[in-house]
């Protein structure tokens, strides 16, 4: 891991030798945020739209936010710089993340003002969706959302996430679909979008839901090519009679879900794998995010969505 660079507190250094001290908070507390930003090609994807709610999870966690926007994207392009010139048809994976910073002994109260908080950025490549993976489709799980009541900001808090995802995992799923009261929230890594009867839902909003930025990008791409995506409520009996299941992330762009604790999502079983089949919803706002990286991997401007 020599080669991956990597940013600490104002150094380029390789991952490797980056270190904080056992009393940072981030280390102690999970007291931090974070951001991951996808790059295509050299090219950031919502850069804007990361750093704002980069901002906005740092105000909610009232942590000074210690960069301005011109030297968050320095870091991110300095990054990007910093990998081989023969990767540079890769897409990649840059994360940012701040804590509250380092202090004097281990204590729940905040540290004394001006304690700087901790800055560290490391980049990595993003491993492409197998084909047949895509054609498939993904299996996932449902789960009771045990998280806590502040999951729209994007903290390094996630044992929770972590626990639900692993019984995914031991499941033979890829993810765990959440549920809050008989309402659906989100995934562990994902927003969730539902089809039914040609119309596509995604739950609005919320303190539990993350405002995913690729979610911000369906719903743009979803407007410009006349798909109908409502922000609407979506409950346990819709999930499971759904026609077509999607997830969006960073790292994933956009995914259909073929099958749902053991069952068969939409309207055709492959009677190989058990799985149902991505439904042609999906496989249109595949395209449409496939273009959208495209462009963007071309040069081409645009709005500022992205990723989760």
């Amino acid at each position: 891991m020599n080669d991956v660079p990597a940013y600490l507190n104002g150094q380029w250094l390789p991952l490797d030798e980056a270190r904080v001290p056992v009393l940072d908070r981030g280390f102690l507390f999970a007291d931090g945020v974070y951001e991951m930003i996808p790059l295509h090609g050299r090219a950031p994807l919502g850069l804007e739209a990361h750093l704002a709610r980069l901002e906005q999870s740092l105000a909610g966690l009232r942590i000074d936010n210690p960069l301005d926007r011109r030297q968050w994207a320095a870091i991110v392009h300095g990054l990007r710089e910093r990998v081989p010139a023969d990767e540079t048809a890769q897409s990649f994976g840059v994360y940012l993340q701040v804590t509250r910073g380092v202090g004097a002994r281990r204590a729940h109260p905040f540290p004394p003002a001006g304690t700087p908080p901790t800055v560290f950025a490391m980049i990595n490549p993003v491993a492409g969706i197998p084909a047949a993976k895509l054609e498939r489709g993904l299996a996932a799980i449902t789960a009771e959302d045990i998280r806590w009541d502040h999951c729209h900001w994007k903290t390094t808090a996630l044992l929770a996430n972590v626990l639900l995802q692993q019984r995914a995992v031991e499941a033979g799923a890829d993810e765990a679909i959440l549920l809050r009261d008989g309402r659906l929230t989100e995934g562990t890594q994902s927003n969730i979008y539902v089809v039914r009867d040609g119309i596509v839902r995604t739950p609005p909003l919320s303190a539990d839901i993350l405002p995913g930025v690729t979610r911000q990008l369906m719903l743009e791409l979803a407007a410009e090519h006349a798909i109908e995506l409502r922000e609407e409520a979506v409950d346990e009996t819709a999930l499971r009679t759904a026609d077509e299941i999607w997830i969006s992330s960073s790292t994933r762009g956009v995914l259909a879900i073929t099958r749902l604790d053991g069952e068969p999502i939409g309207r055709e079983t492959d009677c190989e794998t058990g799985h149902g089949r991505p439904g042609p919803l999906w496989r249109e706002m595949r395209r449409h995010y496939e273009g959208f990286v495209r462009a963007l991997r071309a040069g081409a401007p645009h709005s500022g969505g992205g990723a989760r």
